[in-house]
């Protein structure tokens, strides 16, 4: 099954004569591509001018399919488009009005005089910014690109393709503006000092693609020093979806979860946040390793049992790999019955088909489990009920929600599917509630 591809449009003209598209198919076909969409785009009286999608693994790929196409008689390439870099052309975001400019009285209403009033108002009592400006609906996203996935440290300008995402995901899932902020240090004071400063303008602050062990203490000191939400999603989201996909698995193999032993292999940002969600959540014996003694000790203090390689994986009924490391398991170490989640993107720790051969009774990669589906509702719910913190409990809250929503059979639902944000953001709001949270959020620091 191929893990990554580039998808590149072909504006061809084909000949009326019979076969010219089986050609092309054979041609696509002959050097390893895959056909996918075709489209007409006109229809002549002696040609056709189609737009066919190939898929093709890399640059290089590409470049002998197209080779093969131009070689079939008949048939003429009048050129090409990379879809993703179309998509990308002059970025994904653009800041819209929420409120419309068509009378003179409108620019009185939204600009001055009338602004003046609802200013003073909010220097009297700042908790009016809440209601009266978009802080309610807003996050800032910080990254200085130090490790951003599957590509490690390309640095801050290079990430914000991978911020515009994310920003694009909070509008369209759950209606939240999101601004990408590129902080150009790798000086964890210097990034935290930079966010304090810039924090005023957000209602919650999502951090991204920032190295460890630079995240944790990031994250950690931005909690202790802001009064509103703060996630680093690297951690957090990827151990809410984890842990609903786990909470899916058991169900479907039978296993269960507070009396199971579950081991996770990688102890970086994902891998430690799902350690330590899945001791939160109540899992009696969570077994940790990593090629990092320094990891593994500080896991241990919280609860976990370090162990080796070969012990997590005889011991273990359900085993979680985040370790970027192709390959790393082998089949012969699967014992039957066991869960497997090898997440490393684009190629994981062992192939989900090699695991169920070897007698895993569930096994699934990286590509189910999606933080899109957990950071969304997971601010929305924060910023809805007004919280000054986003807790594990909150975590928790939402993985149950995000299993809920699956399809049987399935351990996680599509993030495309609405009532998945909607059910998270329900769920961290009735939490925050029970822990005493709703309201409590500030715009100051402490």
């Amino acid at each position: 099954m191929r893990k990554t591809s580039i998808d590149t449009v072909l504006e061809v003209r084909l000949k009326h004569r019979p076969g010219q598209l089986a050609a092309l198919a054979s041609a696509v076909a002959s050097e390893g591509g895959l056909l996918s969409d075709i489209t007409t785009v006109r229809m002549g009286e002696d040609d056709t001018v189609r737009e066919v999608t190939v898929e093709t693994d890399d640059d290089a790929h590409t470049d002998r399919v197209l080779a093969a196409v131009r070689a079939v008689e008949g048939i003429e390439l009048l050129g090409t488009v990379d879809r993703v870099f179309a998509l990308h052309k002059g970025g994904k975001l653009h800041s819209t009005s929420r409120v419309e400019l068509r009378h003179l009285r409108d620019l009185r209403y939204i600009y001055t005089p009338g602004v003046a009033r609802v200013s003073t108002a909010i220097h009297r009592d700042p908790a009016l910014a809440w209601e009266y400006t978009g802080i309610a609906r807003s996050v800032g996203i910080f990254t200085n690109g130090t490790r951003v996935l599957g590509l490690g440290d390309i640095g801050p300008l290079a990430a914000l393709p991978v911020m515009e995402g994310k920003a694009v995901i909070y509008d369209a899932f759950v209606k939240i503006s999101a601004t990408p902020l590129l902080v150009d240090t790798t000086d964890v004071r210097e990034f935290v000092d930079t966010v304090l400063r810039l924090s005023p303008t957000f209602g919650g602050i999502h951090l991204e693609d920032i190295r460890n062990p630079d995240c944790y203490r990031i994250e950690e000191q931005l909690i202790e020093r802001l009064e509103k939400p703060v996630m680093h999603d690297d951690q957090h989201g990827t151990a809410t979806v984890a842990l609903a996909a786990v909470i899916n698995a058991c169900k479907i193999t039978g296993v269960e979860l507070a009396r199971a032993r579950v081991g996770q292999i990688g102890l970086g940002a994902a891998g430690s946040a799902i350690a330590r969600l899945m001791m939160a959540y109540g899992v009696g014996d969570v077994l940790v390793h990593d090629r990092s003694e320094e990891a593994m000790t500080w896991l241990g203090s919280l609860g976990a049992r370090p162990v080796d390689l070969a012990t997590l994986m005889r011991e273990s009924d359900i085993v979680i790999a985040t370790t970027g490391r192709p390959n790393l398991i082998d089949p012969k170490q699967v014992r039957p019955g066991q869960v497997l989640f090898p997440l490393s993107n684009p190629y994981p720790e062992i192939d989900p088909g090699e695991a169920m051969a070897a007698g895993a009774a569930f096994a699934t990669d990286g590509r189910t489990i999606n933080n899109a589906l957990a950071y969304p509702g997971i601010f929305r719910g924060a910023l809805d009920v007004r919280s000054r913190a986003i807790t594990r409990d909150m975590m928790i809250a939402a993985a149950r929600a995000i299993a809920a929503c699956a399809e049987p059979g399935d351990v996680v639902p599509s993030p495309l599917v609405p009532a998945v944000h909607t059910a998270v953001r329900d769920a961290v709001i009735a939490e925050a509630q029970r822990l005493g949270l709703a309201g409590t959020a500030k715009l100051g620091r402490r």
